[in-house]
């Protein structure tokens, strides 16, 4: 009994190495039968516009904080935030306590100034008292017009008010300026460009400003200032574009797109459907055929062509690379080529 069950044993254990070893051999089998089957696109060298597009913020082209030079009883306000103000205009009143005790010491020191002038005239006292009488008064009309400039605050430039942080009878107490105006013609927008572009980019360049509040209108600027110094952590430098903004359209706080075209270059341009994104990473690549065979090859992204690709680096100019059937496809596979 015992030996007829090892027999048992031993046929089903034979049979069932016939079987695995009959279906290996018909995998191996379907496996070299498979076809592998791509489709190609030829890829060349042509010249590509070199646009670079930028993020900022509008900022204003003068900015003034408006506040007086010493605490002080804010008398009135006269304009508020949004009104348009002149450069010279007075747009702050101080209270005018101090102002009118000063003003009265001085007519004191003036009379006081013409009386020893007379006496002086006649031999009644010496030129150092003249003088001495003199000093005090010009100290006290120097002091004076400080206090006029700090009672009455004039707008140094030409503008908008964007800002009112006091009301009229407040108390200035030196922590917030009473009033802030912006020149907002023209405006500047500030971006950090790329230290490879360095030498590229020129005083008085045009760029095309786009924003998000006009999506259909295209803004014109030129680039105002190029500052000489690149940060070392970010490997950038700022520069300052101008923009006319003859209309006031443009605010400041808007946030903009700013393209800049650096001429062109000769580029390798690859279809996208080429582009394969490697799993896990940032990684680009693409397959290249030659002679009945696929090569893996990472490349180099440059800029999106509506449905192509620039390439910095990766393919040659002439390279035929897979544009259909890479799902299955190895390093080193062999394929045929369908239309």
């Amino acid at each position: 009994m015992k030996n007829y069950k090892l027999l048992t044993i031993s046929l089903i254990a034979v049979a069932f190495s016939l079987v695995s070893c009959n279906k290996a051999s018909k995998d191996k089998t379907q496996q070299k039968d498979a076809v592998l089957t791509v489709k190609l696109s030829q890829v060349f060298e042509r010249d590509v516009p070199q646009n670079q597009e930028y993020t900022a913020t509008v900022q204003p082209e003068i900015k003034n904080n408006i506040a007086p030079a010493s605490p002080g009883r804010i008398r009135r306000i006269l304009v508020n935030v949004g009104s348009r103000v002149a450069a010279g205009q007075r747009i702050v009143q101080m209270d005018a306590a101090n102002l009118a005790n000063y003003q009265t010491q001085i007519d004191n020191l003036r009379r006081n100034y013409n009386r020893i002038s007379e006496l002086f005239a006649v031999g009644g006292t010496s030129q150092q008292e003249v003088d001495n009488v003199k000093a005090q008064l010009e100290q006290a009309e120097t002091t004076l017009r400080n206090l006029n400039e700090n009672t009455y605050l004039t707008s140094p430039i030409g503008g908008i008010v964007t800002a009112k942080n006091y009301d009229s009878g407040d108390m200035y107490s030196g922590q917030m300026p009473v009033l802030t105006v912006m020149k907002i013609n023209p405006v500047k927008i500030q971006i950090n460009v790329s230290e490879s572009h360095y030498s590229k980019i020129k005083t008085g360049m045009n760029v095309d400003i786009h924003f998000d509040v006009f999506p259909n209108q295209l803004f014109s600027g030129n680039v105002s200032l190029i500052y000489p110094t690149i940060d070392e952590r970010t490997r950038t430098f700022p520069v300052e574009i101008k923009l006319a903004n003859n209309d006031s359209k443009v605010r400041p706080g808007m946030f903009g797109r700013v393209t800049i075209n650096y001429g062109t270059e000769k580029r390798v341009v690859v279809p996208d459907q080429a582009v394969i994104k490697q799993a896990g990473s940032g990684a680009r690549y693409v397959y290249t055929y030659n002679d009945g065979k696929v090569s893996y090859l990472q490349v180099e992204l440059g800029q999106r062509l509506e449905n192509e690709y620039e390439l910095i680096s990766g393919v040659p100019s002439g390279a035929q690379v897979v544009i259909a059937g890479q799902a299955k496809l190895t390093d080193g596979a062999t394929v045929t080529v369908v239309k």
